[in-house]
């Protein structure tokens, strides 16, 4: 669905991030471009990558907070034989190695250790708060502190390609291009940092692009300049029904959920399963979880 007039309908807008923006600057951007203040994105994309970047607007900013948990894809590359003080090409080189020994076999037995289920210290430079205060504000402060390790689930990290490059200061590197497939919270450059790490030789993210959260892929996105000349907006129904299994519901019942009565759900949706719930008509009417059987409203959109 498109508009470029009148009132901005509830929805999601995917966006093709551009590099050397946050997320906050394309939530501004976009501001402007759908004329209004209700917008929100689900889930942050680090300044230097680009690719999809879930913006929701008006009602649709209630998605949001339940899309932001979904599983991410990146392609990235990584630079084996450096270290940056933030993990990325966006900091200051720390240290450097010659990785030109570094083999194929060794780089895939240390992709190997941080696939599956792993315990990750986010990079120093990254927007955790610690006791309330942004991670990033405390590094460049010069605080000494530590960030505690993390659960996440990297269901996939495979290297495309392995090649031999010379860095800028003329020490022999390793740069990978690796895709990864992975929970919300997960930090590719964290990756980079403990994958050089473990191969002794250091290691940082050069290049990154996301091309999917949850449903929402790249051939949905658009960039800025595309969103100004024609504001498209995926309709909140088509979205939430892309995010989450649908449960439609008949005039009755509806009227019940909506009035806030914890009505039987289906044994087809599991225990903690999150539904987009429709009336009778079609209509989204809003977002409920399976507790114990009885369906629990999460959001209402009507």
């Amino acid at each position: 669905m498109s508009t470029n007039a009148g009132k901005t309908p509830d929805g999601l807008i995917v966006v093709d991030k551009p590099s050397g923006f946050t997320s906050h600057d394309v939530v501004a951007k976009m501001r402007g471009i759908a004329k209004t203040r209700r917008v929100g994105h689900a889930g942050t994309l680090d300044p230097m990558a680009t690719g999809v970047l879930v913006l929701g607007v008006e009602k649709a900013t209630k998605l949001l907070g339940h899309l932001a948990l979904t599983e991410k894809e990146y392609l990235g590359t990584i630079r084996l034989g450096q270290n940056s003080l933030t993990d990325d090409a966006e900091g200051e080189i720390t240290s450097s190695t010659d990785a030109s020994a570094v083999t194929r076999d060794a780089v895939d037995k240390g992709i190997a250790k941080l696939t599956g289920q792993i315990m990750q210290v986010p990079s120093k430079v990254s927007a955790i708060k610690i006791k309330g205060v942004r991670s990033y504000k405390r590094a460049r402060d010069g605080e000494d502190f530590e960030i505690p390790a993390r659960p996440v689930t990297v269901s996939s990290f495979q290297v495309y390609d392995m090649r031999d490059a010379e860095a800028e200061d003329g020490t022999k590197v390793v740069d990978l291009v690796v895709s990864v497939v992975c929970s919300s919270g997960t930090y590719i450059r964290a990756l980079a940092r403990d994958l050089g790490a473990d191969l002794g030789v250091g290691g940082h993210l050069t290049a990154l692009r996301r091309t999917r959260v949850g449903p929402y892929k790249l051939d949905r996105a658009r960039t800025l300049d595309q969103l100004q000349e024609e504001l498209s907006v995926m309709p909140i129904g088509e979205a939430a029904a892309a995010a989450f299994p649908r449960w439609d519901l008949d005039a009755r019942r509806a009227s019940l959920l909506v009035n806030g009565v914890r009505i039987d759900m289906p044994d087809e949706y599991g225990e903690g399963r999150t539904v987009a719930v429709f009336g009778p008509q079609g209509q989204l009417l809003g977002l409920a979880e399976n507790k114990g059987g009885k369906a629990k409203s999460l959001a209402v959109f009507v």
